[in-house]
């Protein structure tokens, strides 16, 4: 095909990536994109029929959007989004740019390559989710853009089957489902209270958000976890320049140390001793800003240092999950773990027993690739995980200078894990010569917007096979990039590899996105450090949505002299 932008090119998923994605492709000039959702309305975990009541963002306004378009002021007089405004900003964002582009309601079976007389395309199956209908429609070039939190993960011995076996007679589902739940409710004239004693599985935010909700509407709650995620709590905002700055960047190590602050910080003694001092500082002020005494069960959490499994609580509210549990309107079984059902709710491993009439499983999620790809498309794309190659778990002595990394938390030996085969976390690096396949909305950040943007240009310009756009030479060089990456994953998030599903964790740019977000841009021939400010004021400069705007017209000049 001599014009790139000619070429049918389908999203799958109506998420932030998906949406971003087919803007950029579309101001790019492609003239035949499609998305293709399930749900009705887009958002993906922002639809309509999938934000659960009580949701708020670990973002504050400003933080997750796109630079088309504003966003409105916060309700929450901390900045503080909710689940309905981040869907009321998907929508606005969709009647205003994608409006006729999203195919609604079409549940994707399965994505395969096909050979249309010795031209490679994609088939994608689908089926109606109200009539049934199937069908097969082909497209030259597919984004994915799925998540990680499409497909519900539910332990076997928490499924409402083996509830049903241990003859529990009471409602079970998971954290996912608990929007539809109230909403029948509703339909039924009923209200909260139908549930009765509820019983919580998990410590993460959904299962957070769900008990909070619960407690406000007068219902008995408890809540049962291990480890709860780690959060970040403050007294008061915090200010610009240390929230949305370079500062948490900094003091979280990358593979790269591109200055000398960063070297100082994470390869020197002091810079070690300062780094986890401020990390120690943070954690203590967030258990002091909630509440959480040294004897509370809330203070089971796993380090923020070490994991992504962080939230960001900003200023406790008083009828906020931590504020309700201090002030025993939720009652907090940790650490333990559920191991079966009873007639009258749940076992825990320790002995004790919950009762409960209505449990909510908030365990997770699991890929949302590995159902839409055959095994041998995931092999022909590279899209699964591999064992790490023994030449390469050498790789991780690459980073032994890091101090601030010494004195890790135990997890399974390297060999145990999983080394991702995707390059950047957006090609899979089998498939990277071809160029009709990438990945939006699978590096794992704490400032999606800014990075979705920033990927979809990317995306656009391999499409568009821009000559400026520094890829590697062969999927073996793209393979031997993903799996220093994981190596160095493996090594800053110990045992995240073991738990984090493959369709959001291809990267994990945690802390460090601007780091991450700065390669890309550098991939393109682009400026990095857009946020500017001198050898002082550098790390604690604003990072504006505005610094990438005109992305488009500036790749158009490097598309220009690269001809």
């Amino acid at each position: 095909m001599s014009d790139p932008r000619a070429a049918s090119v389908v999203i799958l998923g109506s998420g932030a990536a998906g949406l971003i994605t087919a803007y950029t492709l579309l101001q790019d000039g492609f003239t035949n994109v499609t998305i293709i959702t399930r749900d009705s309305t887009p958002g993906g975990v922002w639809a309509d029929e999938r934000i659960y009541p009580g949701l708020t963002l670990s973002s504050v306004h400003g933080e997750f959007r796109f630079s088309a378009l504003q966003m409105p002021p916060a309700r929450d007089p901390n900045g503080r989004l909710s689940g309905s405004e981040m869907r009321d900003y998907m929508q606005r964002f969709t009647a205003t740019y994608l409006q006729d582009i999203i195919l609604y309601g079409l549940e994707i079976l399965q994505v395969l390559r096909s050979d249309d007389q010795g031209d490679l395309r994609w088939t994608i199956k689908v089926q109606d989710v109200k009539t049934g209908e199937q069908k097969a429609l082909k497209f030259d070039r597919v984004v994915l853009c799925t998540g990680g939190h499409n497909r519900p993960l539910v332990p076997k011995e928490l499924s409402p089957s083996a509830a049903k076996g241990m003859s529990f007679k009471g409602r079970v589902f998971h954290s996912s489902a608990f929007h539809a739940q109230i909403k029948h409710l509703e339909a039924g004239g009923n209200n909260e209270s139908v549930f009765g004693d509820v019983a919580v599985i998990g410590g993460g935010k959904s299962a957070q958000d769900t008990a909070a909700y619960l407690a406000n509407k007068g219902i008995k709650v408890t809540i049962v976890f291990e480890t709860a995620d780690a959060f970040l709590a403050v007294s008061k905002p915090l200010p610009d320049f240390i929230r949305r700055s370079r500062f948490l960047s900094i003091i979280s190590p990358h593979s790269t140390l591109n200055s000398r602050l960063e070297r100082f910080l994470h390869t020197t003694s002091l810079g070690s001793k300062i780094t986890h001092f401020i990390w120690k500082r943070m954690i203590a002020g967030s258990f002091a800003a909630a509440g959480v005494t040294d004897h509370s069960p809330l203070k089971n959490t796993h380090d923020a240092f070490w994991v992504i499994r962080t939230n960001d609580e900003g200023v406790p509210k008083p009828d906020g999950f931590h504020k309700l549990v201090n002030a025993g309107k939720i009652k907090v079984v940790s650490p333990a773990r559920v191991t079966s059902y009873s007639s009258d709710g749940l076992v825990l491993n320790n002995g004790e027993k919950v009762r409960a009439d209505t449990v909510v499983v908030a365990t997770g999620y699991t890929s949302s690739w590995h159902p839409i790809f055959d095994e041998t498309t995931s092999a022909n794309l590279g899209l699964n995980r591999h064992p790490p190659d023994p030449n390469i778990l050498k790789a991780e002595n690459e980073w032994n200078n890091y101090v601030s990394l010494q004195n890790p938390p135990h997890t399974h030996p390297s060999h145990e894990q999983w080394a991702s085969s995707i390059y950047r976390g957006i090609v899979p690096a089998n498939n990277l010569l071809n160029k009709d396949f990438a990945i939006n909305g699978a590096v794992f950040t704490t400032n999606n917007g800014y990075a979705f943007e920033v990927i979809a240009h990317w995306i656009s310009s391999y499409f568009l096979g821009d000559k400026n756009l520094k890829l590697p030479s062969s999927p073996e060089e793209a393979l031997a990039y993903a799996d220093r990456n994981s190596a160095w994953l493996r090594k800053r998030y110990p045992g995240a590899l073991l738990w984090a599903n493959e369709s959001y964790s291809s990267n994990l740019a945690f802390w460090t996105w601007p780091q991450t977000v700065d390669e890309l841009l550098k991939d393109m021939g682009l400026a990095t450090y857009r946020s500017g400010g001198n050898w002082l004021t550098w790390p604690f400069k604003v990072i504006e949505l505005t610094e990438i705007e005109h992305l488009k017209e500036e790749r158009d000049v490097m598309r220009k002299q690269g001809q």
